[in-house]
């Protein structure tokens, strides 16, 4: 065969799978589009807020990708796996493993921490097993949640016809502090803060929320302490069994019920879970009513006396987990030991990967909770960082949430690398910085809700940019710096900050203006202003936490809108409110209220079909004869919010406290959301607008916002903005955390920390306006903000 003949000869088959197809996808509000997606290459996908890209990429591919890999196992394995439908899609093909890495915030568990997190803690506890002087014991010595026990008994052994009895001990030497039980602090209750004693449990005495006088907790304590009495009038016997009575079992009403004391029922009940993971009315009862203090034993250490005396190299597990993680990576590098080098080499490598990724200022005793959402998902980066897997597709939301410009361009050489090792990487953006290192673009919409879901553009950068969308317009639009600002009417005094790494910071924000704390991730940002702005009276502060609702939560329960609805209903047509809900007394009896038949097929995907009896409106068919200007109740929650707004505006259905709230609804540009619509098919910008959106409803002179961007498309950014004019100039102070330089540029005054992360950070390294920064390009956001307005 001629040299011209071998080279005609077609490739491998294996080497035509080079591309992800996917038809007709109709997940959420996807119409039934389809595409074509590169492998091994890095795709983003943008459109506006609300548009379908999470639909599609995490709805569709990952999660159907995902069930295919669960249907592979056993069906006795698949049993204790989540169940995943097939996802609203024709056909799926050429997919491979996919990896998400999300924007979830970690779990929020009180003892979860970066270290246990990831496998830093673990590697710790094995040096330290191997090298800790004095020896201790095994790695669960040095762990804070293994306490230590030790137990003797008796067990009977059947061998053949004889039975012996033989005596067995145990011991198990942990690592947990045994004075907080390895939680660090330790708290007490403000008695006075949980109970009103100048009243009976009849009127209300207990303060605490759900502790109503005529609810069950009110019925169980005034069947053992007399419910008519004062509380300060309770004989010595009958405060101790109403404070710190022990678990029992009564019967209060002929049924079976347990009694405790308040005080031991609360700790149980509240102090248990990690505040940062409450409900924000419980959060605020709890933040009251409890003082925390670090534990006196171990100074918050969470560990035994025996684990913080073991030292390797004159420090202790625990100065290693506070040290921060660059400082650390540089001790374990320093240690010389052959005996554990395999150890040594994992280690270093996993510390450096929290370096490479931008997080080299967290120390390893950090709850997870605490995480912003963007640390959180570069956290979880970390794991697939050198890693040996080729061919598997990463699934990103928004890795740039949280970063500055600087950072964003570390974490676009990490995505880089990834693609570079033969990996497709899927990433869902709005980000300009990230979008132009795209190999191919997504672009969907025309808009949000029932106007997107559908492809608008597919190709490369520069066909995006000339292709006439809405992103494509967006995509070189830069802000400029104000010309004039506004003129401060006084200032908030902050005074020796100290918070994580703050270095005891002075600084006045000025009120009646639009604040800007900018600097990169890390440095003391949300520190100052959570730490010392957001606990003060007439402070409206609006962090990062995710909400939260099930498949029967949606934007009129979640907004406290539904609640004016029910009762104009009610008072239209002479009934009790609770009918109006899908939740309570209205809801259909054969679905009850969810609108859908849900069918459990055991290890396989659990099956949903509407109910047939209510259509899927939720309500009984006798609610839906009662009317209101002419509409049901589910009519009502099927509007989208414009048409809502005019429809509770005037005539019959005329409702001021409904009206005002889908007004804030449509400023932060949640215009096209129906009422009813689940909160769980909402995107991450859509329900950051929602909760900014609730907030705006609370009575205060200063709103805090904490990254109001995260999830906003180029175009929402600029609706954004008017918002906070409009706030402004209602008379309000605005203090933003921010990295867009689009909402630097529209400041009146900015204070930028830094100049690094950790413990190079932590001080105000500039206060002005916008226009002196760019003029004075002193800091690294300086000379960002100057790069952008120039450009």
């Amino acid at each position: 065969m001629s040299r011209t003949e071998r080279t005609a000869v077609p490739s491998h088959a294996a080497d035509s799978h080079d591309l992800i197809r996917v038809q007709g996808a109709r997940e959420n509000n996807l119409k039934g589009i389809s595409l074509e997606i590169p492998k091994r290459r890095l795709t983003v996908f943008t459109g506006v807020s609300g548009s379908g890209k999470s639909s599609l990429v995490f709805g569709t591919i990952a999660a159907e990708s995902q069930r295919m890999i669960n249907e592979t196992y056993s069906s006795f394995v698949q049993g204790f796996m989540p169940t995943l439908a097939r996802p609203e899609v024709d056909v799926l093909e050429g997919l491979t493993t996919a990896i998400l890495v999300d924007q979830e915030r970690m779990g929020a568990n009180v003892r979860s921490t970066v270290g246990t997190a990831t496998d830093a803690n673990a590697m710790l506890r094995i040096l330290f097993s191997r090298l800790g002087q004095p020896h201790v014991g095994s790695p669960q010595a040095y762990s804070f949640n293994v306490p230590s026990a030790t137990g003797v008994g008796q067990m009977k052994v059947d061998r053949g016809a004889a039975t012996t009895a033989e005596k067995r001990t145990f011991s198990v030497t942990g690592g947990m502090c045994p004075r907080c039980e390895g939680m660090g602090s330790v708290s007490d209750l403000d008695l006075a803060q949980m109970v009103d004693e100048s009243k009976s449990l009849a009127e209300g005495a207990i303060t605490v929320p759900g502790y109503s006088a005529d609810g069950w907790y009110g019925r169980i304590f005034s069947a053992v302490v007399p419910g008519d009495v004062p509380v300060s009038q309770f004989t010595k016997k009958q405060r101790q069994e109403f404070f710190y009575g022990e678990a029992r079992k009564i019967k209060v009403e002929g049924i079976n019920l347990t009694y405790e004391g308040l005080v031991p029922k609360i700790q149980k009940s509240m102090l248990s879970k990690d505040v940062d993971a409450m409900q924000p009315h419980i959060r605020a009862f709890v933040e009251r009513a409890v003082t925390f203090q670090a534990c006196p034993e171990c100074e918050g250490t969470r560990l035994a006396a025996a684990a913080r005396a073991s030292k390797v190299a004159g420090i202790s597990i625990a100065d290693a987990c506070a040290m921060q993680i660059n400082d650390l990576a540089v001790w374990v590098r320093g240690l010389d030991e052959p005996s554990v080098a395999p150890l040594l080499r994992g280690l270093a490598h996993l510390l450096d990967s929290f370096v490479e990724i931008g997080l080299g200022y967290l120390s390893l005793d950090r709850p997870a909770g605490t995480l912003s959402g963007g640390e959180a998902q570069r956290t979880k980066m970390i794991r697939h960082l050198g890693s040996s897997l080729t061919d598997v597709t990463y699934v990103f939301d928004e890795p740039t949430v949280g970063l500055h410009p600087h950072d964003i361009q570390r974490m676009n050489t990490l995505l880089l690398q990834l693609r570079d090792k033969g990996n497709t990487v899927l990433v869902v953006e709005h980000k300009p910085e990230m979008i132009v290192i795209a190999d191919h673009v997504v672009d969907l919409g025309p808009g949000a809700g029932t106007a997107g879901g559908e492809v608008v553009y597919e190709g490369d950068i520069a066909g995006l940019r000339t292709g006439g969308t809405l992103t494509g317009r967006h995509l070189d639009y830069r802000a400029r710096v104000k010309a004039a600002v506004r003129e401060p009417t006084g200032t908030i005094e902050v005074r020796g900050a100290r918070t994580h790494n703050l270095k005891d910071v002075d600084v006045d924000l000025p009120t009646g203006v639009l604040v800007v704390v900018t600097g990169v991730a890390g440095s003391g940002k949300s520190s100052l202003i959570h730490g010392s702005v957001a606990g003060r009276e007439g402070v409206v502060a609006i962090d990062q936490a995710a909400i939260k609702g099930s498949r029967r939560s949606n934007p009129a329960t979640y907004t406290g809108l539904l609640d004016p609805i029910r009762k104009a209903f009610a008072k239209a047509n002479g009934v009790k409110p609770a009918l109006f809900s899908a939740n309570s007394a209205g809801a259909c009896p054969v679905c009850n209220g969810a609108g859908l038949i849900f069918t459990d097929l055991g290890f396989m995907a659990t099956v949903s079909t509407v109910c047939e009896e209510c259509e899927g409106k939720r309500f009984d068919s006798s609610v839906l004869e009662y009317h209101l200007g002419g509409r049901d109740i589910s009519e009502v929650l099927e509007m989208p919010v414009t048409e809502a707004t005019d429809f509770f505006a005037e005539g019959e259905a005329r409702t001021p406290a409904a009206h005002t709230i889908l007004e804030r609804l449509e400023d932060v540009g949640l215009g096209y959301l129906a009422l009813g619509q689940p909160l769980t098919t909402l995107s991450g910008g859509e329900r950051q607008r929602l909760k900014l959106a609730t907030h705006l409803g609370e009575k205060g002179g200063v709103y805090v916002l904490d990254e109001p961007t995260a999830g906003l498309h180029l175009a929402d950014v600029e609706q954004l903005l008017g918002l906070l004019d409009r706030l402004v100039d209602s008379g309000k102070t605005v203090i933003v955390i921010e990295h867009h330089q689009a909402v630097m540029a529209h400041a009146d005054w900015l204070v930028d920390l830094g100049p690094g992360a950790g413990h190079d950070g932590g001080r105000v390294v500039f206060e002005g306006t916008p226009a002196e920064l760019v003029a004075a390009r002193s800091t690294l956001t300086g000379e960002h903000l100057a790069a952008y307005v120039g450009g």
